[in-house]
């Protein structure tokens, strides 16, 4: 009996270490931040904005006053979408909305 505790001593160091090394290869490898986002944000077709992940704001107003909007559309949807296509064009894809901003992300590489 005096022989099977150190055994099981051991065996439970092993079992601790190998549970705990996926975590500590996790947090060596990769970036911590893996994809970047920004937001859309209506506030008017003048007032509408984009806020970059470096907190750079970019105000789409004389981009939307360019396009005509078709008669009997939605402003907001119109001009969101305008946006939307805007960003996308840089890499960014859809990830989630509510009823006044959009955001978007991309992978970080």
């Amino acid at each position: 009996m005096k022989k099977l505790i150190p055994l099981f001593a051991v065996a439970a160091i092993v079992v601790a270490g190998i549970m705990i090394q996926p975590k500590i290869k996790a947090a060596e490898g990769g970036a911590f931040q893996k994809h970047e986002f920004v937001t859309i944000r209506w506030a008017g077709k003048e007032n509408t904005h984009l806020i970059r992940s470096n907190g750079k704001v970019e105000m789409l107003g004389s981009v939307l006053n360019r396009i005509s909007r078709p008669d009997r559309t939605d402003e907001r949807a119109f001009y969101m979408n305008v946006a939307m296509n805007a960003v996308a064009v840089e890499g960014y894809e859809f990830a989630g909305m509510n009823s006044d901003e959009i955001v978007m992300k991309r992978e970080i590489k």
